[in-house]
């Protein structure tokens, strides 16, 4: 049953369903179906139940002191950098907390464990004086991103999704989140396995396509179409800012 609904949501993100009333009888089953799952943006991102979780949008991975020059030039070049700010603005002001969720490591990597190709990596550039080592430069937010003295900031020192061995559940569901809005980098790990885990957690995931980034950008674009498709409500910033100053309004 699950893996049929799971084709329709495809079908639906490729443009292939037909109109309702050209279904056959059956085809109409799944229709409604579909349609009782799907929220509008509207009741699905408001302020009451929703936060926006940034993925490492730190110096030393996107930023100026990044040493990953293809994610950081991915970020630039799909609107993470510009975009993502935005939206934490227009959060902020529509009552949305914002959360960051950050990679740190210790000066004696403590705690850390270079037990994939990528933590060895990210283990190497420490050592060398950049990277994320926590109290440095490196391990900042870009300061266009905050952090504003409401936002959150919870970093973990091992691992490679925010949720795993951190108390981000536990801060957001004491916030009485039903949605979180994902935003960041990057596609290939930390945004994939943040909507993974929040999906397994209960939560309704929103990401706007034009505020997250993979590598290479055209990869990132297929975890957007092949995956993520089938956990997440696409949206884009426009959308999203617009939806959040109807609450402004109210």
């Amino acid at each position: 049953m699950w893996w049929i609904l799971e084709y329709f949501f495809y079908l639906a993100y490729q443009g292939k369903l037909l109109k309702f009333d050209k279904f056959t009888h059956h085809h109409q089953e799944f229709s409604i179906l579909v349609e009782r799952i799907s929220m509008e943006l509207i009741d699905l991102v408001n302020p009451k139940h929703t936060v926006v979780i940034t993925m490492e949008v730190q110096r030393g991975v996107v930023g100026d002191l990044s040493s990953f020059s293809e994610l950081r030039e991915a970020a630039e070049n799909s609107g993470v950098l510009s975009n993502g700010p935005t939206i934490c603005h227009s959060a902020r002001a529509a009552g949305v907390r914002v959360l960051h969720a950050t990679a740190i490591n210790r000066p004696d990597n403590a705690g850390s464990k270079a037990n994939c190709r990528m933590l060895a990596a990210s283990k190497k550039i420490n050592e060398s004086g950049f990277g994320l080592v926590e109290n440095t430069e490196g391990a900042e937010l870009v300061s266009s991103f905050g952090p504003e003295p409401e936002d959150i900031v919870v970093p973990r020192l091992h691992g490679l999704t925010p949720f795993t061995g951190t108390s981000l559940d536990q801060i957001i569901r004491n916030l009485n989140t039903q949605t979180v809005v994902a935003i960041g980098v990057s596609l290939n790990i930390g945004i994939l396995g943040l909507v993974m885990s929040a999906v397994d957690l209960g939560y309704q995931v929103v990401v706007p396509t034009d505020a997250v980034a993979g590598v290479p950008l055209e990869y990132g674009q297929k975890i957007l179409k092949g995956s993520l498709s089938l956990l997440a409500s696409f949206t884009s910033t426009e959308e999203l800012v617009r939806t959040w100053e109807t609450y402004q309004t109210e």
